[in-house]
């Protein structure tokens, strides 16, 4: 597992994991936010410098929000 810094940021197609309230959770990036979206009812901050990911969970449909810096590259 590794993780990116620096101006590296994800790609949509990355394989990645953060942790949840169920344990650690792993998925693949389907889009990239650069500016503040709503999302489940919630406004999500993300500007170029600071994006936040929308990532479909491995083992379900469920789509999750995170910035970067929750989430590690999985090999």
């Amino acid at each position: 597992m590794s993780t990116r810094s620096g101006d590296s940021q994800f790609k949509v197609g990355d394989h990645v994991r953060w942790n949840s309230e169920a344990g650690h959770v792993s998925g693949h990036i389907i889009k990239v936010h650069t500016r503040d979206f709503d999302y489940k009812g919630h406004t999500h901050r993300a500007s170029k410098d600071d994006p936040q990911y929308e990532i479909k969970s491995d083992k379900s449909d469920h789509i999750a929000a995170h910035k970067g810096s929750a989430l590690r590259l999985v090999d």
